[in-house]
């Protein structure tokens, strides 16, 4: 099954170019509240820190950058390359990168640091869930956490055994190192050895994945996993549903109270190195107060649990 860049170029295109009368007028109600920006940290678009990560913190790491600058987001996209998330751990620690917006690390990425002798400093700036997915025709509505690390551990191979019609279930992966697989490793699988996935049900893109659950050739049986803000925000799948887990709906509530089971967050990385006074931490700081949670909401995402 294959899904083209330019598709993927020209979804995320579309979701850009609809968010950014909504961004411009966020920021013209937050410079007059705060008297033009005076409590906001204002930086020259050329000496702008340099910035990776995910793709899932595009959006986030374009809108805190324009504002920053008080630049638009067309003037401020050039500058703004993430090369995912295992990548942008690997510039951040050999110095290549002063900020990334990403997932926790995988255990390849903290042995990598500690091999270079680099101290990461981890902070949560928005909150996050991790979300499972299928099909819309299919007729479960949810799934417990014992029943998710049955199928992906190969005990449960039917939606029947879960409450569903007679159908294979299909469970889709990640490759390793990247943002959602780390995730599902760390957050749903735990303990438990996830089984080998035939080649064709690892799936290079998070987008690729959506289409992949909503492709019509895998009917009803598709099962795939990701990130909530880029699952509702980003991509967008018309054929495909979210799934409760323990009852509970991912939704922009559930994910702030913290009652869903699987709300994990995005954070802010630098170098623990990086001095008290830099240009990092000063975004950092301002990310976590009220403008800055107030800009990640208006982004699309939800707001760091405190």
């Amino acid at each position: 099954m294959i899904f083209s860049n330019q598709k993927n170029e020209e979804r995320l295109w579309k979701w850009s170019s609809q968010k950014v009368l909504m961004f411009l007028m966020f920021i013209f109600i937050l410079f007059q509240a705060t008297g033009c920006g005076k409590s906001t940290p204002v930086f020259e678009i050329e000496s702008y820190p340099k910035v990776d990560g995910s793709t899932v913190t595009i959006p986030l790491s374009e809108a805190v950058a324009a504002t920053l600058t008080n630049q638009t987001l067309e003037n401020i996209r050039p500058y703004i390359l993430h090369n995912k998330t295992h990548q942008a751990y690997v510039n951040l620690i050999e110095g290549k990168a002063d900020l990334i917006f990403v997932t926790a690390p995988s255990e390849e990425e903290l042995r990598l640091a500690e091999e270079k002798g680099v101290v990461l400093e981890i902070v949560p700036i928005v909150s996050e869930a991790f979300v499972f997915l299928t099909h819309k025709e299919n007729t479960v509505s949810g799934l417990t956490q014992d029943q998710i690390q049955k199928i992906y551990a190969g005990e449960i191979t039917n939606w029947s055994e879960v409450g569903g019609d007679n159908i294979e279930i299909i469970p889709y992966q990640r490759p390793v190192n990247s943002g959602s697989q780390t995730g599902f490793l760390n957050m749903v699988m735990k303990d438990v050895e996830p089984m080998s996935p035939p080649m064709e049900q690892v799936v290079a893109e998070m987008g690729m994945l959506i289409d992949a659950v909503a492709s019509y050739e895998n009917g009803q049986g598709a099962l795939g996993y990701s990130y909530y803000y880029f699952v509702t925000d980003m991509w967008g799948n018309d054929a495909v549903k979210l799934l409760e887990v323990d009852g509970v709906y991912p939704e922009a509530s559930s994910i702030s109270s913290g009652d869903y089971p699987y709300t994990t967050a995005y954070y802010a990385v630098i170098r623990n190195d990086s001095p008290k006074d830099s240009d990092v931490r000063k975004i950092i700081d301002w990310i976590l107060s009220e403008d800055g949670q107030k800009l990640m909401e208006e982004s699309g995402y939800v707001k760091v649990q405190k």
